[in-house]
C-alpha cells in the first residue's frame, strides 16, 4: 500500500520568526489518524528566521533526529554539548530519561531551513545522550547513502562518525538523482517505508508521482523504485 502526502495537505504554523509544516499530529495539530507511521511520530520542516529560535524545553523517551537543509543550527543542552550544524551533518539527541536543550539559528542574516524527525526508541529510560556525525555531501550522487543507523551512540572521544546512531531498527538515506536515474529502495514487504522528497520531482515504479515536500507512506511493498524526473534530493526512511 502506497499512501502519497501532498506537501500542500501538511499543516502549516507561521509566527513572525518561525514557519512549519507538520507532517504528522503536533503542537496546535491534531488528527487521530495522522499520529505515527510505525515507531516514527513527528516530521516537522521548520524555516526559522535569522537570530532566532526554540528556547529551553524538555525531552524525554524520545529520538530526535535533526538535520539542516540550509543555514546552520545551534544546539546547546544541560548535558553541556554545544554544537553548530550545516548541511553535511545530522544532529542525534536520545532524550532517554530526559534532557532540556535549546535549538537557534546560528546565523544572524541567513534564514535555517530543517527537518527535526521524533522516533520512539526501542527502550524506555534510557541515559540521554547527543551527538553529531558528518557524511560527504558528494557521496549522495545517483545512491543511497545511510545517514542514520541502528547503534550505541559514540563515545565522547571518538572521530565524528559518518552515520548518526539511534535506538531503532530503522534506518535513514538521503539521495540525490539526476535525471532519468533510478533507483531501488532499501526494505521489504515485511517492513514500512517513509519516502520525502526535499527538492526536485520523481516518480514511483507503480506510477505515483511526487513533487518537492510531497511524502510517501509504504507498507507491504516488496520492492519500490523511484526515477527522477528531474535532479532531486530525496530522504528514504527503512522502519519497522
Amino acid at each position: 500500500m502506497i499512501r502519497v502526502q501532498p506537501a500542500s495537505a501538511r499543516f502549516h504554523a507561521e509566527q513572525d520568526w518561525l514557519q512549519s509544516n507538520f507532517s504528522f499530529s503536533f503542537g496546535p495539530y491534531f488528527d487521530r489518524n495522522n499520529t505515527a507511521f510505525g515507531p516514527m511520530r513527528v516530521l516537522n520542516d521548520d524555516f526559522v528566521a535569522a537570530g532566532h529560535g526554540f528556547g529551553a524545553h524538555p525531552h524525554s523517551d524520545m529520538e530526535v533526529v535533526s538535520i539542516v537543509l540550509k543555514g546552520k543550527m545551534r544546539h546547546k543542552d544541560n548535558l553541556g554539548n554545544d554544537a553548530v550544524t550545516s548541511f553535511g551533518e545530522v544532529q542525534l539527541m536520545s532524550a532517554g530519561q530526559g534532557i532540556i536543550h535549546t535549538e537557534f539559528n546560528a546565523s544572524d542574516s541567513e534564514e535555517l531551513n530543517l527537518l527535526q524527525m521524533w522516533f520512539m526508541p526501542t527502550r524506555r529510560g534510557l541515559p540521554p545522550t547527543y551527538h553529531t556525525s558528518r557524511f560527504d555531501v558528494h557521496a549522495l550522487e545517483d545512491q543511497l547513502l545511510p545517514v542514520v543507523v541502528p547503534g550505541e551512540p559514540p563515545v565522547a572521544d571518538d572521530a565524528v562518525p559518518v552515520c548518526a546512531r539511534i535506538h531503532q531498527d530503522m534506518t535513514v538515506y538521503l539521495s540525490r538523482l539526476q535525471t532519468g536515474m533510478s533507483r531501488p529502495l532499501p526494505g521489504s514487504a515485511e517492513r514500512r517505508g517513509f519516502l520525502f522528497v526535499i527538492e526536485g520531482r520523481l516518480h514511483l515504479g507503480s506510477g505515483e508521482g511526487l513533487r518537492s515536500r510531497d511524502a510517501a507512506r509504504i507498507e507491504g511493498e516488496e520492492l519500490v523504485t523511484v526515477t527522477a524526473d528531474e535532479s532531486t534530493l530525496l530522504m528514504w526512511i527503512d522502519l519497522p
